[in-house]
């Protein structure tokens, strides 16, 4: 009796035991099922632009050379190589002796033809009214209004004599037309020049374009499409405005196309070789959120929320870059699921998880 009640007691226990190691492996089920608090995004197929890539060479579009516009000697440089200059700002001073002794002479002929246009408007008036009443005959009055329109244009011309001669004088003071840098200095204090000498050489950063040659079993494409993209390092920078020469250059049959960049584009200088990617068509892409990769030393990473919810670090290898997205190459299939901040990600890892994973 006493042994067939303590075989039931065991058979008892055991089962219990059997029903709490269910339960237990039920719960961490349970847990391992339960999704992360991660935000993701699903890899879908996308159309992204096809472009042919092409080399291309930055270029300013204001880009000048600035010449004197009157004769003297150097007196002033106050810019040099390298040097950025205000729009407006005086680069280069001449001797003005010549120029303001012009400017005083005009201003004193000026005075003298008011004075003599007064007078001989003064003389008209009284002989009209003695020629009105009868007092003075008629050649006395024409010869009255001669002098009066004589004296009107010598006022005329002695206005103008003094313009020209206050732009005699400001032409020794030589202004950048534009807001740039000057890239060549070709006088030297002291140096005597004329009128067309050229004086530096600038450009403008404000406003860039590449210049590149378009082969001509692309050009028909380009033309239809009329969307390029500029590549610099990693950055892809979207073209504002596309201009194609409308014939080819010989011998080599290529089009020339000026690529229009944003206004005050970062770090681009003129004579800086770009890559250039004209948009021939679209093909499906697979794109995921640039910030979701993570990169290590070499290997580039993003985390991917598996079926049954495990996090893992899958290796990828990018493509293009599209605004705020990367292109995959490798390592990620449609429909996965791909967290977007890594930082959370790397904390939902499963103990005893292998760190990375890769998938061709």
């Amino acid at each position: 009796m006493t042994a067939s009640f303590a075989a039931r007691r065991s058979v008892a226990v055991l089962l219990s035991m059997l029903a709490l190691a269910a339960c237990e492996e039920s719960a961490r089920v349970t847990e391992s099922a339960s999704p992360p608090e991660l935000e993701s995004v699903t890899v879908r197929p996308r159309l992204t632009p096809v472009e042919r890539e092409l080399d291309g060479t930055i270029e300013a579009v204001n880009q000048s050379t600035v010449a004197a516009q009157t004769s003297g000697r150097v007196s002033e440089i106050l810019y040099d190589v390298n040097d950025f200059v205000p729009a407006g700002a005086v680069i280069v001073r001449l001797r003005a002796t010549e120029q303001r002794a012009g400017l005083l002479q005009a201003q004193a002929a000026l005075r003298e033809a008011t004075a003599r246009e007064a007078e001989a408007q003064e003389q008209f008036r009284r002989i009209e009214d003695m020629y009105d009443r009868k007092v003075v005959p008629k050649a006395t009055y024409d010869q009255a209004k001669a002098n009066r329109d004589a004296a009107v244009a010598r006022l005329a011309a002695a206005r103008a004599a003094l313009e020209s001669a206050r732009e005699g004088v400001a032409y020794t003071e030589i202004r950048a037309p534009y807001a740039g840098i000057v890239t060549k200095r070709h006088v030297e204090v002291g140096e005597t020049v004329a009128p067309g000498t050229p004086i530096m050489s600038g450009f403008s950063l404000q406003y860039l374009r590449v210049a590149v040659d378009i082969p001509q079993s692309a050009v028909e494409q380009v033309r239809r499409i009329r969307k390029a993209a500029v590549y610099v390092d990693d950055r892809r920078i979207e073209a504002t405005r596309l201009t194609i020469f409308p014939e080819a250059s010989a011998p080599s049959n290529t089009f020339r196309a000026r690529v229009e960049l944003p206004e005050n584009a970062t770090d681009l200088y003129p004579g800086m070789y770009v890559k250039v990617g004209f948009v021939v068509g679209e093909a499906e892409r697979l794109l995921v959120p640039q910030s979701a990769v993570v990169t290590r030393s070499e290997v580039t990473a993003v985390y991917v929320i598996e079926p049954d919810n495990r996090v893992t670090m899958r290796h990828v290898r990018l493509g293009r870059r599209f605004d705020d997205e990367v292109e995959v190459l490798a390592g990620l299939a449609a429909g996965e699921r791909v967290a977007v901040d890594p930082l959370a990600a790397m904390r939902h890892l499963q103990p005893g998880e292998p760190a990375s994973g890769s998938r061709q």
